[in-house]
């Protein structure tokens, strides 16, 4: 008998699940609008232009080499990231503790060790929220619950409902927050909806917690996506950011990303730095070079920066044309219901509203591809395959 024998079968994870569904699928229309990646209009993965030549330059770099990189990433390509976020003056306080990590997901594992550490016992993210927080957290052997956030009805965010919940959270708590796009839902606070939850943070001595995976890729516009952070800097508070460059570096599988800790002090974020490169040591030991050397030098590339802002306006305007394109599809079949919250949200999700049933219908009926709380992709749309989408949406609706 193995000694695994009593090891049970985990299940899928449900959206690389849906992925290698749709690749076995053999329904001559089929399509993918379940993983969270940047499609060409003709259905294609892309590698940024601005990435392909910071890589052909990073490897004819003869002063690069595969040495081990610092446990907390090269100093030197620190201050590009962080100033994609951060103020000069902020930056040059010390008061920053940043750490390069494997992406989101990473960033937010070290977090999340980090948070355990401290003494937090409590983490709180949003209802609905991307479906591996909870795990992350639950992981590090802390206690997870959610605020209420979307709201059925309006298709929209239940603000008076998140500031209820935020009231009853205890000082000392994290609050878990999408910085911007929020996933699954693409519903945003607006800025002054956001100035209410930084207040309600310091009234509640709160520990925010800002997952920042769209930053420029929602809107094309790198200040407007930052625009929660920049309040939260400037509030007074110590806070975290996890920031990953899957998404509006077209980073992928590279794996990159990093931590912020903004404290209230350099000495602070001296004490910081030096017990997450411990979290780091134990975990990975030290972070990829490869993706943080591309970052690094398009960043710091002057012509290679203005080519990488300009695909970042090209990415957010493709799949906003998508919503207007598929809104106006539905709308155009008189499909029932209201079809405005398909342009009302940001970034690369747009939540639906379709239920559990209606799902099933659009899977295994239609081969459209959606993970089970009726989100879906825009990038995995496109002028080829958008009208059959909302003819299924109509389909299943309508209950034809």
């Amino acid at each position: 008998m193995s000694i695994f024998a009593s090891v049970p079968q985990a299940p899928a994870d449900p959206i690389l699940g849906l992925v290698g569904r749709f690749k076995a699928c053999t329904a001559e229309k089929k399509v993918n609008l379940s993983v969270g990646a940047y499609r060409t209009a003709e259905g294609k993965p892309w590698i940024l232009p601005s990435v392909a030549e910071a890589e052909k330059m990073v490897i004819s770099d003869t002063k690069l080499d595969k040495e081990y990189q610092p446990i907390d990433g090269k100093a030197e390509y620190k201050r590009p990231v962080q100033e994609l976020i951060f103020d000069a003056d902020v930056i040059d306080s010390g008061c920053l503790a940043t750490v390069q990590a494997l992406s989101g997901t990473g960033s937010l594992q070290c977090i999340a060790q980090f948070l355990k550490f401290m003494g937090v016992t409590k983490v709180w993210g949003p209802n609905p929220t991307w479906g591996n927080h909870p795990k992350i957290f639950q992981r590090a052997l802390l206690e997870y619950d959610m605020y209420p956030y979307w709201h059925q009805e309006s298709r929209g965010l239940d603000f008076e409902g998140m500031i209820a919940g935020m009231q009853k959270m205890n000082e000392g708590d994290c609050i878990l927050l999408h910085s911007v796009a929020h996933n699954p839902t693409g519903v945003d606070p607006t800025p002054e909806q956001w100035q209410t939850i930084v207040q309600v943070c310091k009234e509640r001595r709160l520990i925010p917690l800002l997952d920042n995976a769209y930053q420029g890729y929602a809107s094309g516009d790198l200040a407007k996506d930052g625009y929660a952070q920049k309040l939260f800097t400037h509030s007074g508070l110590e806070f975290f950011i996890a920031q990953s460059f899957a998404k509006n570096f077209g980073l992928y599988g590279e794996r990159i990303g990093y931590i912020h800790v903004k404290c209230a002090s350099k000495d602070a974020a001296d004490a910081v730095l030096s017990q997450m490169k411990i979290i780091v040591r134990q975990a990975y030991s030290s972070p990829p070079q490869h993706g943080a050397a591309i970052v690094n030098k398009i960043l710091t590339t002057p012509a290679l920066k203005e080519m990488w802002l300009k695909e970042l306006t090209f990415m957010s305007s493709r799949i906003s044309d998508m919503r207007t394109a598929l809104r106006g599809a539905i709308e155009a079949k008189g499909t029932p219901g209201t079809w405005n919250h398909v342009t009302d949200q940001i970034g690369m999700f747009t939540f639906t509203g379709l239920t559990k049933d209606q799902v099933v219908r659009m899977v295994e009926e239609f081969h459209i591809y959606m993970t089970a709380d009726g989100r879906i992709s825009m990038a995995g749309l496109n002028p080829g395959n958008v009208d059959y989408v909302a003819e299924s949406i109509d389909k299943a609706v309508r209950g034809l």
